[in-house]
């Protein structure tokens, strides 16, 4: 897939107020501070496209994006931000939940994870939540360049074995790095074919 255009769209506080529109939506999220900011911009390869910070946990709407003018890549607020208040982490939990759940244009969740870290808690009551209803899900290992490629696949072969234990069918998983641009063709032929498989 070639990206020629790619344009925000709407910030949404709740699922009601995304865009009315019929088009496929491939939603992004994952721990603050993963690189999911960058990883949009270089997918789209546009930079300053979603914004990046050095400070985690800065997205806190639902974030549409047109892409090609055929479909959305939609940018989701952080899971478990340490340093937000109680309320605001509800609240955000409750937005999120509900667009995966309730929103019918979504076709798959690309669950970030930081390739460097084993399998952490929270990212994994996540992945088996999304499993647990029943929405379709990837998981996209960031930030390959900080490890050597062999240190890279073994530690994304290690994380996706622990699923065994209540998985019988794995995830699709891409290694990504946002600064050598390493599986971003990857991913969006991914997004190409389920696009052609929907239609």
């Amino acid at each position: 897939m070639i990206i020629k255009k790619s344009e925000f769209t709407i910030s949404s506080p709740t699922v009601s107020k995304c865009p009315e529109d019929t088009k496929a939506e491939y939603a992004f999220i994952g721990r603050s501070n993963v690189g999911k900011s960058s990883l949009i911009n270089m997918l789209c390869n546009h930079k300053g496209l979603a914004k990046t910070s050095s400070k985690p946990g800065k997205t806190l709407l639902i974030n549409h994006f047109i892409i090609n003018n055929e479909w959305y890549l939609v940018d989701l607020p952080g899971y478990g931000y340490a340093k937000s208040s109680k309320t605001v982490r509800n609240k955000l939990e409750q937005m999120i939940s509900q667009y995966i759940l309730q929103r019918k244009q979504l076709v798959n969740v690309f669950v970030l994870i930081d390739i460097r870290h084993e399998q952490q808690k929270i990212d994994r009551e996540f992945v088996d939540w999304l499993g647990e209803s029943n929405v379709p899900f990837s998981i996209i290992f960031t930030k390959a360049d900080k490890l050597s490629p062999a240190k890279a696949k073994s530690n994304a072969l290690l994380w996706m074995k622990k699923l065994e234990d209540r998985w019988e069918a794995l995830p699709p998983y891409f290694i990504t790095s946002s600064e050598t641009k390493a599986g971003r063709d990857e991913v969006l032929d991914y997004i190409d074919q389920t696009n052609e498989n929907l239609g």
